[in-house]
């Protein structure tokens, strides 16, 4: 060639095939022209793969049913639930939780009305579901309470919660009628302590930690947490009654016509329990971060979870009858009354 007139050289580019649409391009021109040939070749793909790809996810999406489960307050009663949102196991269930904060004594009534799917407080939905409210337990995690009276260090004795305040989450719940138990075996009567509701356990915690009461009941860590900042276990209360603790209550519409998707929360949720079972450090480390505590209140705190859930998912009967014969203490039931009217274990997984 001339020193004059060089030519610009061109060259072949071998084709490649995309496994649907045959070649991307055979070759392109040396220059601003093959550059711009080739960014656009590659813009086509990038747009044609993404195309390709929209409707996978948007069957994916379709799949995930909706649920939503009301809560009071953040407690440590409640990792079952954490732990199937937080490692999948809902969504390999088909399903994506909301889990919405609401007080304990508005839940049977927001199931009603459809505005939540579930909710957790076994004790709460029996006594409404005994008042002819239409619900009904489907689940239960534990066949104890670890409900512990906390107060301040100037509480020696009973005597001295005369004229003081106590907190609890809210009337008609596990911490009020462990704290009644405790009064009537004290021989103190209820109008001699000023209980003040809060909303939830950790609501309580707060109360006891800003010194806005003497005493709460809670579960842990709030517990060993309430301790590390000088208050004390007064009192273990979990063994004074048989009071249901925490599993999964809906509505006798919900069962009706939502059968499959209770089906497969409660898969999700038992599969919940026998993670926390098997992974004891990871489960720790997720109590202490969501709940804030050190890694030996989280350590305690798990053995104790782990000592009250059980393994099929069912209500002892025995637990079923005591807190029937307390709560004829407050309102008439009659003594034949049959547990099974609000409990309904059938849509457990298999072999539970």
């Amino acid at each position: 060639m001339g020193s004059t007139g060089m030519k610009q050289r061109a060259f072949e580019i071998e084709p490649s095939e995309h496994p649907a649409h045959g070649p991307l391009f055979s070759w392109v021109r040396t220059g601003k022209q093959e550059t711009t040939i080739l960014k656009a070749t590659l813009l086509v793909n990038i747009l044609v793969g993404l195309i390709l790809l929209v409707p996978e996810i948007a069957r994916g999406a379709e799949t995930l049913q909706k649920i939503r489960i009301g809560f009071p307050s953040l407690a440590f009663s409640y990792m079952p639930f954490y732990v199937a949102k937080e490692k999948g196991l809902l969504k390999k269930y088909g399903l994506e939780a909301e889990y919405i904060q609401m007080r304990t004594t508005i839940q049977p009534q927001a199931v009603i009305n459809g505005n939540i799917n579930f909710f957790p407080s076994v004790s709460t939905g029996i006594s409404a579901a005994v008042s002819g409210l239409p619900l009904v337990v489907v689940l239960s995690f534990c066949d104890g309470s670890p409900w512990v009276l906390v107060t301040s260090k100037e509480i020696n004795k009973p005597q001295d919660l005369i004229g003081k305040k106590v907190a609890i989450s809210g009337i008609r719940t596990s911490p009020h009628y462990f704290l009644l138990a405790a009064l009537k075996k004290w021989e103190i009567s209820e109008k001699d302590v000023g209980i003040i509701t809060t909303g939830g356990t950790a609501d309580s915690f707060t109360a006891l930690a800003s010194n806005q009461v003497a005493g709460t009941v809670l579960t842990p860590p709030f517990d060993d947490k309430a301790v590390s900042l000088g208050f004390k276990k007064f009192m273990f209360l979990g063994d004074l009654a048989d009071i249901p603790y925490v599993g999964v209550v809906t509505s006798q519409a919900e069962i009706k016509n939502n059968r499959e998707i209770i089906r497969r929360t409660l898969a999700a949720l038992m599969e919940s329990v026998a993670w926390l079972r098997a992974n004891r450090a990871e489960s720790a480390k997720m109590i202490a971060d969501k709940f804030k505590v050190t890694q030996v209140e989280a350590e305690q705190t798990y053995a104790t979870l782990i000592k009250i859930l059980n393994k099929d998912g069912r209500l002892n009967p025995k637990i079923a009858r005591g807190y029937l014969d307390l709560l004829r203490q407050e309102r008439p039931i009659p003594a034949d009354f049959d547990p099974q009217k609000f409990l309904d274990f059938s849509m457990l997984p298999a072999g539970r």
